[in-house]
């Protein structure tokens, strides 16, 4: 992709300036941060349809005899044996257990899979995968600059999809992806349904000029509002998904996250920081990610003080915003294990040097719409 004064643009930049787009840095690229509001398009996405541009994401092939074997080795999640076409969500974690990237791994074949990591982290990831492929037959290729992405996400995306692209998403199941012709002129798109936003929704990866083509077409119907990372993240944070940089991080393990279901410690073969994470469980983690209830209008943002009933700082809020569709002001947080439990009262946050009283409650703040 190309570079303007040391930032990173997508494929689909100019046409982002053109609809007027508030444009921001984010994980090195200049990326929409909102068009017409973050507001109008959460509301779009949660009874519609949306589209976001997420070809800032990165992509990593792995291929070879021993390709299976080897992304089961970097990866939290067991993918032994699956079907082509399936997709897991896992971590890769350093051997203490702190998390290197959370990722979905895409299963083409059986000597074949995609690994699809977060934007901020390319350079990183790609460079930990290498090192860790030694006595392994495989070939990694790092893919990112060549691969274009958009997100279709609501209620209509399959709807839409179909009546403005011609591409028919009812037989995919989630969490499942297969490789569908852009009717347009042929030329292949993968095609998945997974979503970041608790809604229903596809994934389209392909090349740079199919990818933009499907894009406008989708824009100019005006069926499908145009979207930013502001929404996706208003989004992805009300269903209670993790962004890393918040949620995750090196210091931060799955285990205290909340995500032990993605992390398979009796998985043959075991992973890079499996015992960490055993160790973890069996003992119980020292701090837990929870949901928070601010009993006030106040907004705690990300980094905000924890408090325990005494005034001691017991953590700090990851992801806090005023939730559009619950109308509360809400956070998630990482703190002491032995404040986490919901229900749990007396604790409080601090904000711009005054304190307010918070209710400990489920990480899901809204219910999710993926269609099962």
């Amino acid at each position: 992709m190309e570079t303007t004064e040391g930032i990173k643009i997508t494929p689909l930049h100019d046409r982002h300036v053109k609809l007027g787009a508030q444009m921001s840095p984010f994980a090195g690229f200049d990326m929409p941060i909102q068009y017409e509001g973050i507001a109008e398009e959460h509301k779009a996405v949660r009874e519609a349809c949306g589209v976001f541009d997420v070809s800032h994401m990165g992509e990593v092939t792995v291929s070879g005899p021993d390709a299976e074997r080897f992304v089961n080795h970097i990866f939290t999640n067991d993918i032994t044996g699956a079907p082509d076409g399936k997709i897991f969500y896992g971590m890769m974690l350093r051997e203490d257990g702190g998390t290197v990237d959370d990722l979905l791994v895409y299963k083409l074949s059986h000597l074949n899979y995609l690994l699809v990591i977060n934007a901020s982290n390319i350079d990183k990831d790609v460079e930990w995968i290498t090192s860790h492929a030694a006595g392994y037959d495989v070939l990694i290729s790092n893919v990112s600059d060549l691969t274009a992405q958009i997100a279709i996400q609501g209620p209509l995306a399959e709807e839409v999809m179909s009546r403005v692209l011609g591409i028919d998403g009812s037989q995919l199941a989630f969490y499942t992806a297969a490789e569908v012709t852009n009717p347009h002129d042929g030329k292949p798109i993968l095609l998945s349904r997974t979503g970041y936003t608790g809604e229903d929704g596809f994934e389209l990866y392909g090349a740079h000029d199919v990818i933009a083509y499907c894009w406008d077409r989708l824009v100019e119907s005006g069926q499908c509002k145009p979207c930013g990372l502001g929404c996706r993240d208003t989004l992805r944070f009300e269903v209670g998904l993790p962004l890393y940089g918040d949620e995750l991080s090196d210091s931060i393990s799955p285990i205290e996250a909340g995500l032990g279901i993605f992390v398979k410690l009796d998985k043959e073969g075991g992973f890079i920081g499996r015992d960490a994470c055993a160790a973890q469980k069996a003992e119980g983690p020292r701090r837990k990610l929870v949901g928070l209830e601010i009993l006030d209008r106040a907004i705690a943002r990300h980094g905000a003080e924890v408090l325990s009933p005494d005034g001691e700082v017991i953590g700090h809020v990851t992801t806090g915003y005023r939730g559009l569709s619950v109308d509360k002001s809400i956070a998630m947080a990482l703190i002491d294990a032995r404040y986490a439990a919901q229900g749990t009262e007396g604790l409080s946050v601090r904000v711009r040097r005054k304190t307010f009283p918070v209710a400990v409650v489920p990480k899901r703040f809204f219910k999710k719409s993926y269609k099962k």
